[in-house]
């Protein structure tokens, strides 16, 4: 699917876009999510919202029914850059998502990983459930 129009691009700036295709394959793997979590299996889902509220939108309607926790993980921009950079498999995308993921997305809890360790983050999380 990556490079094709129906696909996934990835744009030197960092910029994501989706196709038709991905938009199918995005519906059946939140079917299978919410299939697995129905047979009781907890599940723990880190989803980029690309389309900020929308993209919840799509997901929410999959897991209905479901008790879900909607965590919202934040990290100052420059520091999600710096990270970005140390990674050296993506070029931009921490710039250009910053805002965009959780535009009118609607959290439970939120949490911030610029200076909180994962860890100290996953116990806020497991501390909330």
């Amino acid at each position: 699917m990556q490079g094709s129009d129906s696909g996934i691009q990835f744009a030197p700036d960092g910029q994501v876009v989706v196709g038709d295709g991905f938009r199918r394959l995005e519906a059946a793997w939140y079917r299978a999510i919410a299939a697995i979590a129905d047979a009781e299996t907890g599940v723990i889902v880190d989803e980029v919202f690309l389309g900020g509220a929308a993209s919840q939108d799509r997901l929410r309607l999959a897991l209905d029914g479901l008790k879900v926790l909607w965590v919202g993980v934040h990290c100052d921009r420059a520091v999600a850059a710096d990270r970005e950079a140390t990674r050296g498999d993506r070029a931009g995308m921490a710039e250009w998502q910053a805002d965009l993921v959780h535009n009118g997305v609607l959290y439970d809890l939120e949490v911030d990983t610029t200076t909180t360790a994962a860890i100290d983050c996953a116990r806020a999380i497991a501390a909330h459930t």
